[in-house]
């Protein structure tokens, strides 16, 4: 059992929850906000407000109550639901057909530019505008694609782990990112040769 659920007891209050008590479904969201926040912050679709996100997960956290059995902590039931949620959320968002040098803030295109010609990495000043140009990349990928680049190569997370949060099995998982992978290196390609042109 998780530590954190262990100090809360999450299953005496999923009893007053199952129950109705309003006080005990206020303090299970406490409980979990943080961890549902975290989730949505680090996978959040554009032109969602982030709060609207974290409401619509606890809405299916309580309406899907009665499917939770026991089998795994209850938080990272809620995980997977968040996930799940936010994924959901990116798909239903339209893709934008073409993504093109022109679409770059300045400092962006002078990041990518750099690393092109000079192969130097970008100056500490660029980060920014480094990790802006990665979530425009990767906002041209299909939502589980994006979701498997997230989690396996900017959080750093394991198989496992990324397993436990998608329900993906390890296979499937390596087989996305692979994809994603040569996605992303076709997009780039493609970007950087319309800028030579």
């Amino acid at each position: 059992m998780d530590p954190a659920e262990a100090a809360f007891d999450v299953a005496a209050c999923l009893k007053l929850v199952r129950d109705r008590d309003q006080t005990a479904a206020r303090e299970l969201v406490e409980h979990l906000h943080p961890l549902v926040i975290r989730i949505v912050r680090a996978r959040l679709p554009r032109r969602v407000a982030e709060e609207d996100l974290v409401q619509d997960i606890f809405l299916k956290m309580f309406t899907r109550l009665e499917q939770y059995q026991g089998n795994v902590p209850f938080s990272h039931w809620v995980s997977r639901i968040a996930v799940t949620t936010c994924i959901d959320q990116l798909r239903a968002q339209q893709r934008r057909p073409e993504f093109r040098w022109a679409d770059l803030s300045e400092q962006e295109a002078e990041v990518l530019d750099a690393v092109l010609t000079d192969g130097r990495e970008p100056r500490p000043g660029d980060a920014l505008a480094a990790r802006e140009l990665v979530d425009k990349l990767l906002a041209q990928l299909k939502p589980d694609d994006q979701l498997v680049i997230q989690l396996l190569d900017l959080e750093q997370k394991t198989m496992v782990e990324i397993s436990a949060l998608t329900g993906w099995n390890q296979t499937l998982i390596k087989v996305r990112a692979f994809r994603a992978r040569r996605k992303l290196q076709k997009l780039f390609q493609t970007l950087t040769s319309k800028e030579k042109s």
